[in-house]
């Protein structure tokens, strides 16, 4: 079977650099192997993501001269099936709803903090303190039914038990020159968030999903995203979903050192394009030429 590669970018912005390296790499890899590239928009966040960035993505990624299978996938056509995987997750004992709002789990923290050193995830923010997980069901039912702000999130200690020793194949390089065999440590994020209840899902949760559906065989990806690895082991693991194989990628930052992102606003490749950029400029700026 040929190899299945894919692209996911959120419709939230538009495509800068960083987007240009990791699509053209994804396209570049599956070519010579005789594989498939997938397009994938995540876009279950219905504020941010906007048609007029989608198309913009199509755009982009055409005049690249990048191509694609189609249909494109859109995450905000299946939430029925994140929800059914939260249903699962839910009868196996393994979520539980906490309803804290963001400053109340920010004062929760600075409780914790003043008794002394408080862990934080890979990406530097402290971890829910999980004082939700002894709530009685009198008091989960009178929180919901006040409306109360609802997550899902998953019980890390049962999860972690249950699933037993993890870990995947690095094909690329990690953050610290990570590479091969390498141990999951999902118990480093905290009980994340599978879902909210404006949203049945999270980017964890829909991403172990869709590439399982989608029979994606390689993730090629940024390094950023390298020790969510271990909560997407955890999640296969416990779907009974297949693991594909790893590969992440260097990040390229701006002149300041900071990785391009669209919160920097990033320089896009459309203005880059009305400046007269070529696709031969930019994979050269991208160090593909």
């Amino acid at each position: 079977m040929p190899p299945v590669f894919r692209f996911a970018p959120s419709p939230n912005g538009y495509l800068h650099l960083g987007h240009a390296f990791s699509a053209l790499l994804n396209f570049e890899l599956a070519r010579p192997a005789g594989g498939r590239l997938l397009l994938r928009m995540e876009d279950i966040d219905p504020v941010r993501s906007k048609p007029e960035f989608e198309a913009a993505i199509h755009e982009d990624l055409a005049w690249l001269g990048i191509a694609w299978e189609t249909p494109v996938r859109r995450q905000s056509e299946h939430l029925d099936v994140y929800r059914a995987a939260t249903d699962r997750l839910a009868r196996d004992g393994l979520l539980y709803p906490s309803f804290e709002s963001r400053a109340e789990i920010a004062r929760l923290v600075a409780a914790e903090q003043a008794r002394g050193a408080w862990p934080h995830d890979p990406d530097g923010v402290p971890l829910y303190p999980g004082v939700a997980r002894s709530l009685s069901p009198e008091a989960v039912a009178r929180l919901r039914q006040a409306g109360a702000p609802t997550a899902l999130r998953l019980d890390m200690v049962a999860a972690r038990r249950r699933a037993g020793d993890l870990g995947w194949t690095e094909g690329g390089q990690g953050p610290d020159g990570q590479s091969g065999a390498v141990a999951a440590r999902p118990e480093a994020w905290g009980d994340v968030i599978l879902a909210r209840k404006e949203t049945p899902t999270s980017y964890h949760l829909s991403v172990v999903i869709d590439d399982a559906l989608q029979g994606v065989t390689d993730v090629v990806r940024g390094r950023d995203l390298f020790w969510s690895t271990s909560v997407h082991r955890l999640l296969q693991q416990l779907l009974g979903l297949p693991q594909p194989v790893y590969r992440h990628h260097q990040l390229l930052r701006d002149t300041a050192g900071a990785k391009l992102s669209k919160s920097i606003h990033a320089t896009s490749l459309r203005q880059l394009r009305a400046e007269g950029a070529m696709p031969a400029d930019i994979r050269r700026l991208v160090g593909l030429a």
